[in-house]
């Protein structure tokens, strides 16, 4: 197993965890054949008629992809069959997750029917039950829409579904729907889009609508249960919740009506849970899990008696037991199910008081009962936090880490990691499935967020009990009643440590060097182009680029602003000399000079300073024949290093065709008056130092060599492999130009730890400068998994300069919800011009000592503080305090013998 130098490297069964996945963009498509992109997957377009099974008509978006897809900004548009005019529009916000559905509620023809689930978005469109035109689409205005057959790539359109004799349709339409009286829908099958309606589409009697929080409502048999003693045929069944519960994962009396008594522990009359925990009498506590096999507790599925109970009381309820989703319930539908029990002699149930399970059987054991966490619980994850209301938590004091961070792809101590992640991982929920970024719910304080930050990486403090139960795929606690960011702090069932540092640890040295990803930081703002589709906030205002033009960034000056205030601040409190940015504007894309997007983040700085304290390193003259719309930069201080020589630019490698090829600069200390002329001193060789900044390719495509091959590196793994290689050839031709062998290559190499194209260039003889020793610092957290893809890498010679490294977790720990893409998404504003959530990379310092250069006075500067440098007490590191003890000794042997 490679171990990188300077850290320790985690025994295999350190953890990870799950949720995360940055927002993903679609392509504008009307086939998509290879599943890749969102769908219309069912249509329901006769709500609230006779017989009908649900009041609303509803569209359900299918997302086959395995991360979340915004739809800030798209909508639903609905055009009558023989119309060639501008559909009906309906706006959309939030994300559909990962192979999941996304529910959009429509208009009603009447009262019949049940309430759908809660909808994701709410709409006035109100589509005809037997022919029309549906159409995702990926803008918030009316698409223009020829009559005919929509072809691939048409503007605007997602997906199109033309049904009954319409006029608009892929390919051909889909079947003519029935009597408005005959329940039911327009039902794709499978994920993908074969570009016919007519092939894709089939009229299905089930209608399943199911929002993004998992949840679904079937229509519920009209006939009562019937109790014991009424004379009905099918009585009854009295049993113990434990009994209800059973041993295994699913109830032994699913799908029967059963008795049962208990008491209530949790109510949900609000938020869509509609319903409420009860528990037997007297359980609870101190538990054996090796002798608890069966729950004591349930979940009651009731909207008809949710507000009739209170926690505390006593109840006998006769009801349906089913397992929905993977918990069991006991659905109530009628007030005559629930009878109030006298409380007198009724021992209370209490929380159980355990550490929390490492199984799903035990876990099993507990489904839906009272507890109170005991023992340490670290935030794992917090990127759902600003749309559901979940926080992961690891159990234990370490956050939950991707298993190539800490051991080599496909190794059994990677699949170690992987367990353990599983066994540590519980999200703490709020009672409830609101979607906050759903048009129908961003006037809803978001919980967890409102009260504070929520950082990756701090302890989980329980001071209430809260109810164990299983929902989405993940078992969760929720506590007792429903919370939103309203609930005052001093209620939530649990608090989080500040963990947050206001500038990165000092990491000594003379000059220190350190890597930042902006973010696509891009001066070149959406309005500044034509053809810009973007993410909107709640108003409906445009907020960030979302595709349709070569730009990325903000939308216009105002959210520019916003971006570059915590880029300012962020990069003015690193305290650093030189600096590699990843993911700045190739401002030569938009006919300006290539250096346009640098210069002005440079002129941010120096104002932010109130000096000239910061320069760029100037594009070379030889340029690739072929670039991407971001690019790398190096930025310095002015007075404390200098450049040698002119950049290079990586230009004659094939690696680098699918990613940024890497910038080179030499520098050198600044130690007297720089520059030509009287009193200036010329850079020493001896102290010249080169610095490579990288941004290999992505993981997020590929194919044939570059399919993801299932171990754990993602895709492209093959190129970003060759493309550490041709570094390595870089890196030898660079320092023979810059005449040093001290070499630093910075940046984000879209690879964690252990994985080939860190291996590749540690068997080059380069050291990886990160994680930290303590290993408790990663520069990037994906899926609720922490790990680091950006590094510091550092030749030989270079490594006994190195007196320290620190990560500055400032990012990738904190919520997307505090970015300025997500300015104004809820009505508790998140933003701050501060440096937190400045980008969603963290960066890596670096302190170094050079031969010739003493180490100045003063400390790390703060946030946005003044860029005086600061020096180690101690002055250096191990490395460097060695190589001073061998001068003095040459130096004393010197003077002995002449």
């Amino acid at each position: 197993m490679h171990r990188s130098v300077g850290r320790t490297l985690l025994c295999a069964t350190a953890a990870a965890a799950l949720v995360a996945a940055p927002l993903v963009s679609v392509s504008t498509a009307t086939a998509n054949p290879q599943g890749t992109g969102l769908v219309i997957a069912e249509a329901y377009l006769k709500g609230g008629s006779a017989n009908q099974p649900f009041t609303n008509k509803f569209v359900e978006l299918g997302n086959p992809t395995d991360s979340p897809v915004s739809v800030d900004g798209w909508s639903v548009q609905y055009r009558a069959a023989t119309g060639t005019g501008a559909p009906s529009v309906g706006k959309l916000a939030g994300s559909v997750p990962a192979h999941g559905t996304y529910l959009v509620q429509m208009g009603s023809n009447g009262t019949n029917g049940e309430a759908l689930p809660e909808p994701d978005a709410v709409t006035g469109l109100n589509p005809s039950g037997s022919t029309g035109t549906l159409v995702l689409a990926d803008q918030a205005t009316a698409l223009t829409l020829p009559a005919g057959a929509v072809t691939t790539g048409t503007p605007g359109v997602v997906d199109l579904l033309g049904y009954g004799t319409s006029n608009t349709f892929e390919t051909a339409v889909a079947p003519t729907g029935t009597a408005n009286a005959v329940p039911d829908a327009l039902t794709r099958q499978g994920t993908t889009d074969t570009d016919s309606n007519a092939a894709d589409f089939r009229v299905t009697t089930t209608v399943t609508p199911e929002n993004a929080a998992g949840e679904t409502t079937q229509p519920t048999d009209p006939t009562d249960p019937t109790d014991p003693g009424d004379g009905g045929t099918t009585p009854a069944e009295r049993v113990t919740i434990a009994q209800l519960q059973g041993t295994g994962d699913a109830s032994p009396f699913a799908g029967k009506t059963v008795t049962t008594d208990g008491v209530v522990t949790a109510v949900y009359a609000t938020g869509g849970f509609n319903g409420y925990t009860v528990q037997t009498a007297g359980t609870g506590g101190a538990l054996d899990l090796g002798m608890h096999t069966a729950s004591d507790a349930v979940f009651v599925y009731s909207s008809a008696t949710v507000g009739s109970v209170a926690i505390g009381d006593a109840v006998r309820l006769t009801g349906t037991v089913s397992e929905f989703n993977g918990l069991t319930e006991l659905t109530v539908p009628t007030a005559a199910g629930l009878t109030k029990l006298p409380a007198a002699g009724v021992v209370q149930p209490v929380p159980a008081t355990l550490t929390f399970p490492r199984t799903d059987a035990q876990r099993e054991s507990l489904e839906s009962m009272l507890v109170a966490p005991q023992g340490d619980y670290t935030v794992a994850d917090n990127y759902t936090t600003n749309q559901y209301g979940e926080v992961v938590l690891a159990s234990g004091k370490q956050r939950l880490l991707q298993p190539t961070e800490v051991a080599r792809p496909g190794s059994a101590e990677a699949a170690a990691v992987t367990a353990d992640n599983a066994a540590r991982k519980v999200v703490l929920d709020d009672g409830a499935s609101t979607n906050f970024l759903s048009a129908a719910n961003q006037s809803i304080p978001v919980s967890w967020l409102t009260q504070g930050p929520v950082t990756v990486g701090a302890a989980a403090t329980f001071r209430e009990p809260v109810v164990l139960d299983y929902r989405n795929d993940s078992w969760k606690f929720q506590p007792t009643s429903p919370i939103t960011g309203a609930t005052p702090a001093a209620d939530l069932p649990a608090s989080f440590s500040d963990v947050r540092t206001a500038a990165p640890e000092n990491v000594g040295g003379d000059i220190r060097l350190a890597g930042f990803n902006v973010l696509n930081y891009f001066p070149t703002t959406g309005d500044q182009l034509t053809g810009c589709t973007y993410y909107t906030d709640r108003d409906g205002d445009p907020v960030t680029v979302r595709g349709g033009c070569d730009a990325r960034g903000a939308a216009n000056a105002d959210d520019l602003a916003r971006q570059q205030v915590k880029i300012v601040k962020a990069i003015n409190g690193l305290g650093a000399d030189v600096v590699s940015l990843e993911e700045i504007e190739n401002s030569a894309r938009f006919g300006q000079d290539r250096d346009a997007a640098v210069a002005t983040l440079v002129a941010a700085l120096n104002a932010a300073t109130g000096k000239d304290t910061w320069a760029y390193a100037k594009s070379p003259s030889k340029l690739p024949s072929s670039e991407d719309v971001i690019r790398l930069a190096l930025i310095y201080k002015k007075d404390r290093v200098q450049p040698v020589g002119s950049s290079t630019i990586l230009t004659d490698s094939t690696a680098f065709t699918n990613a940024r090829q890497p910038l080179a600069q030499a520098f050198a200390p600044v130690v007297a008056k720089p520059g030509k002329g009287k009193g200036a001193q010329k850079p020493s060789a001896k102290d010249t130092f080169l610095v490579i900044a990288n941004h290999f390719k992505s993981k997020g495509s590929g194919e044939g060599v570059d399919a993801d091959q299932g171990d754990g590196q993602g895709a492209s793994n093959h190129s970003r492999v060759e493309q550490a290689k041709a570094l390595v050839t870089f890196s030898t031709a660079m320092q023979r130009q810059a005449r040093t062998d001290k070499v630093f290559m910075l940046g984000d190499f879209n690879a964690y730890s252990e994985e080939d194209p860190v291996v590749a260039l540690e068997d080059a003889g380069y050291t990886d400068l990160g994680p930290t020793e303590d290993a408790s610092e990663w520069s990037y957290v994906f899926s609720g998994l922490s790990g680091s893809l950006d590094h510091v890498f550092a030749s030989p010679a270079a490594l006994e300069t190195v007196t320290g490294v620190d990560i500055w977790n400032i990012n990738s720990v904190e919520s997307v919800g505090l970015e300025y893409s997500r300015y104004d998404y809820n009505v508790t504003d998140l933003y701050q011009d501060d440096v937190y959530r400045a980008s969603d990379h963290d960066p890596v310092v670096v302190g170094i000592d050079l031969p010739g250069v003493g180490t100045p006075g003063g400390g790390n500067p703060g946030p946005g503080g003044d860029p005086g440098h600061g020096g180690n007490p101690g002055h250096g590191g191990p490395i460097a305090d060695a190589l001073a003890a061998l001068a003095a000794l040459l130096a004393w042997l010197r003077s002995l013998f002449g």
